[in-house]
């Protein structure tokens, strides 16, 4: 790189020697220095060249060429002086026989600082107060360092190390020669980062504001990016490696509480390297990807460049040129990126720093418009966002709204030809981008009025596209849990899919899995004590079971063990959950459970074992009834939710608020806002409201009487324990906080199917379809007559069958091929005389040669008769 390649900042290298002390700063310039200046700081206004020249030409010399009408003698040396701590530069005009002590007190009157508090350093060394200018070798045009305040600024060490850092880097723009210059420079930001991780007293957000404002007033900043830009060989090495490690550094070692101050840093790199090296430099989109993160990381307090307190925030309107950028890169690759998939590569790091970006900017909206009803519009545009940033946001909105729109009719034509079904891993990156980009556009959509229904439109249009890539591509990081906000446009396997990846993937190694081993004849109790008493952790990874004096290991085992539980947990004996009268495999809690002392901890225990079921894929057989459903996912119960958990009460309020209004003002029903509750043997009066059992049931009041009605019988009489249910539910989930939206993202038939599984009678041929063969073949004998005898079998006979095959007893509502295996058939090699045996962890029956069509029914009556297998409903 030649001086003439970057005009801006090496002219400004250039011309800092020259043209220091012919302006002034005025409260507007400090604010944006580093735009203007990269390695000059000019002084304040009130520290301006007259009163200098005025008071420093007592002292012999004169701080500008011109300034008071001063003239310059002939033996007088111009040279220049960092300040500290602010970084201001100024010129010094001294003769050579001027001591460093007649200098200091020139400087004294500049920043008030005490002398003896004050130093100079010139080629690494300090100086002395005795020494004088020639003593110390200081010629035309040298660069001196002024630290000031050391023992009394608040962070003295990290002035000392930034000052040094500068030093070295001023010395390589020099082409002084340093050795192992890019270590010795990255050593110091690392001593400079180290010092923000020493403890002190107290750590707050001004504190950490004040520790980041040495590095953005020292000049630090901007020294770095000229060395980036440096023509002289090696320097942009040594600046790119240093940035980056300086920024790396504060990304992994300091706190949230310093990402703001740091985001801040950030940006000023940003803006310099935008201006001396291009948009599409490495080390500038480096930088920009950091700024996003440390805004995403920090919740960063944003400020308006009309703000008159907001230093140390980050300016709304700095931010906006970098969605710009990255708005601008995603509308134009968008749509190569669905002809050449590999091309969303790159677009997914863009994607993921536009989101960065807007977090801060969707907050700074969201705030806008809460002053809205409070401030007058023209205050909000003074001190608010900028408007033109605003309607900017909504028109890029609709822009990649259609954009994205148009990608999902190409991916759907893909999905028709087939392509994808062979090429899934090829075609991953484009929809990975799509559902990212889409998620965005999600909470853009909340900011503006009509912008949520654009939305769903084009959700609507793209329905089967968009499902088809939530089944195939939404992978367990990706949080795609937005898309349950928009259930109408998705489907039961969509909506599955999304609210599996909610639970922690189980793991594979027997070794981190939670062992059990439970005696069949104390089932409930020991298993209560292996879930209910561990660590949520340890259940997360997954379960390993076995039945003590059993041989058998492994899935099949874990199987039956859940189906067998479930079964102990949902026996009405136990009291701790009721039946609907309709449908004995529907359940809701029992009011009356409290009659068992651990009654609470057994229904934790319960919400751990079906969110197990769930993450194992284990269909169970039973289903929740609605009240229940809907109370896990924290809606409200309306009469028409009741009609299966009680229908004679369903029955009586549909009759309450049909009924004649004379009729029922007449007090003929003789009711009051009381409901008559049977405990324990005992009926008791529970009032429905205060004073209820004084206030008459009327026409006017029926509606509300139903209500209360409805509330404390599926509500506040079980609120305690579907609140443990419901924690030990959230137990399991790889984040206890999404409980609530793990219900609420799924319909209540969704939760269903999952635990029920299919309620379609067991298809043979799709049992048969799904079955493979080892040492017969289909078309044995043997094997014809096995399929014509299962035929035959009842409902009940078949599962049991397929129970003793594979420990599954209810299949998933896509039939056997949602069992994740194919079924196996063996040749076993014992006498015809055997029953039948399987390995359930495999899904494989043997049976042995059988002689006769006979002989083989007989055998299997035998295992679908006594094998233990029963059905939920018949308790």
């Amino acid at each position: 790189m030649t001086p003439i390649q970057t005009p801006i900042l090496q002219q400004q290298l250039q011309q800092q020697y020259r043209s220091s002390s012919k302006r002034k700063l005025d409260d507007d310039d400090e604010n944006n220095m580093l735009d203007d200046d990269l390695v000059y700081v000019r002084m304040r206004k009130q520290e301006t060249t007259k009163t200098a020249v005025n008071s420093w030409s007592r002292g012999g010399g004169g701080v500008g060429s011109n300034g008071g009408g001063l003239l310059k003698k002939k033996s007088e040396i111009q040279f220049f002086i960092r300040m500290m701590p602010k970084g201001n530069s100024v010129v010094i005009h001294a003769y050579p026989e001027d001591t460093v002590k007649s200098i200091l007190e020139r400087l004294v009157e500049l920043n008030s600082i005490p002398i003896f508090e004050q130093r100079l350093i010139f080629g690494g060394k300090q100086l002395q107060w005795e020494q004088t200018v020639a003593q110390c070798g200081i010629q035309k045009d040298s660069h001196v360092e002024h630290v000031g305040r050391m023992r009394s600024t608040e962070h003295p060490q990290a002035w000392q190390v930034v000052n040094d850092m500068v030093t070295v880097v001023y010395d390589l723009c020099r082409q002084v020669e340093v050795d192992e210059a890019a270590k010795t420079v990255k050593s110091l930001l690392t001593n400079y980062i180290s010092l923000a991780l020493t403890p002190k007293p107290k750590l707050d957000a001004d504190s950490a504001t004040s520790y980041f404002g040495i590095f953005m007033n020292s000049s630090a900043i901007s020294v770095l990016v000229t060395l980036y830009i440096s023509p002289f060989k090696g320097n942009k090495d040594t600046a790119d490696c240093c940035i980056r490690h300086f920024l790396n550094c504060c990304r992994t070692s300091l706190s949230k509480i310093f990402h703001t101050q740091v985001a801040r840093v950030a940006l000023e790199f940003c803006k310099l390297l935008r201006r001396g090296a291009g948009t599409h430099d490495p080390l500038y989109l480096f930088c920009r990807s950091s700024l996003g993160d440390f805004l995403e990381a920090a919740e960063v307090s944003l400020a308006s460049s009309e703000d008159q307190n907001f230093k140390g925030l980050v300016l709304v309107q700095d931010l906006f040129p970098f969605v710009r950028e990255l708005a601008d890169s995603l509308l134009m690759n968008l749509d190569s990126s669905n002809d050449s998939p590999s091309l969303a590569c790159p677009l997914l790091t863009n994607i993921g720093d536009f989101t960065a970006f807007l977090v801060p900017v969707r907050t700074g909206i969201e705030q806008h418009q809460a002053l809205r009803g409070h401030v007058p519009y023209h205050k909000l545009d003074r001190n608010g966002l900028v408007m033109e940033e605003i309607e900017y946001l909504h028109l890029l909105y609709n822009q990649l709204l259609c954009k994205i729109d148009t990608c999902l009719h190409k991916m759907e034509k893909r999905f028709v030809d087939k392509e994808m079904v062979h090429e899934e891993n090829y075609f991953y990156p484009a929809c990975s981008l799509y559902l990212s980009l889409l998620k965005e556009l999600h909470k853009i959509s909340k900011l503006y009025d009509g912008a949520p229904e654009k939305l769903r439109s084009v959700l609507m249009r793209q329905k089967t596209v968009m499902c088809l890539m939530v089944v195939k591509y939404a992978k367990r990081a990706d949080e795609h849990q937005w898309i349950l906000e928009h259930k109408n446009v998705t489907t039961f396997e969509a909506r599955r899919h999304l609210a599996m990846m909610i639970f922690p993937e189980v793991k594979e190694d027997y070794e981190e899995l939670h062992e059990m081993l439970i005696d069949r004849s104390q089932l409930l109790t020991e298993s209560f004590e292996y879930i209910a008493r561990a660590d949520p952790e340890s259940l997360r990874a997954g379960l390993f079971m076995e039945f003590k004096n059993e041989e058998a290991t492994g899935p099949g085992v874990l199987r039956e063990w859940f189906l067998l539980v479930c079964q102990a947990i949902f026996n009405q004996a136990n009291a701790l959950f009721v039946a609907c009268p309709n449908d004995r495999t529907r359940f809701l809690p029992n009011s009356a459970s409290k009659v068992h002392p651990l009654h609470l901890e057994y229904f934790r225990f319960c919400g751990r074992v079906i969110a197990l079921a769930l993450m194992h894929k284990v269909q169970v057989g039973i289903v929740f009834d609605r009240t229940f459903f809907l109370q896990l996912a924290g809606n409200p119960i309306t009469l028409e939710d009741i009609r299966d958990a009680d229908p004679h009460l369903y029955k009586s309020c549909k009759q309450i608020l049909d009924m004649d209004s004379g009729f029922i003002d007449s007090d003929a029903l003789g009711l009051t806002f009381v409901r008559e509750v049977e405990e324990l043997g005992h009926r008791k009066a529970v009032e429905l409201c205060s004073g209820g059992k004084n206030i008459v049931v009327n026409s006017k009041n029926r509606a509300k009487y139903v209500d209360l009605l409805i509330k404390d019988r599926f509500v506040k009489s079980i609120s305690e324990q579907v609140s443990h249910f419901s924690q030990g539910f959230a137990d399991i989930l790889s984040c206890s906080k999404l409980q609530q939206f793990f219900f609420r993202g799924l319909e209540p038939e969704d939760l269903d199917y999952m635990l029920r599984g299919s309620e379609d009678a067991i298809s043979v041929e799709d049992w048969k379809a799904h079955t493979e063969y080892n040492g017969y073949k289909e078309t044995d004998i043997q094997i014809s007559w096995f399929w014509e005898i299962v035929g035959r079998m009842t409902a009940e006979e078949k599962k049991v069958l397929l129970f003793f095959w594979t420990s599954v007893k209810y299949l998933p509502v896509e039939g056997f091929c949602g069992l994740g295996s194919r079924l196996h058939i063996y040749k076993s090699h014992e006498p015809c005389n055997r029953l039948p045996s399987s390995h359930t962890c495999f899904h494989r029956l043997c049976f042995p040669v059988y002689s006769s069509m006979p002989v083989m029914e007989a055998r299997l009556k035998v295992i679908t008769q006594e094998h233990i297998g029963s059905s939920f409903g018949t308790w």
